[in-house]
């Protein structure tokens, strides 16, 4: 094997080591944004969600109240 050969063999390696650790830490970042999303921002949106609804609901019950009043007013 020429010396050129063994150079690219060796810095084929390398590359090689360095995808691989970056891949592995790509994977393990990913992993803990998706336990992130799961448990912290899932149930905050989804509690958010329910209080809008909430509020939403009051609304439009006030909205109902004050049209039969303007009905019963007329």
């Amino acid at each position: 094997m020429s010396d050129f050969e063994r150079k690219v063999e060796e810095a084929s390696a390398r590359v090689n080591r360095s995808v691989a650790n970056v891949v592995e830490s790509v994977e393990k970042e990913t992993a803990e944004i998706i336990n992130y999303l799961n448990n912290e921002v899932v149930p905050a949106v989804r509690s958010h969600s329910t209080k809008a609804l909430r509020v939403a609901a009051e609304k439009l019950a006030r909205l109902a109240d004050y049209l039969d009043q303007q009905k019963a007013g007329q």
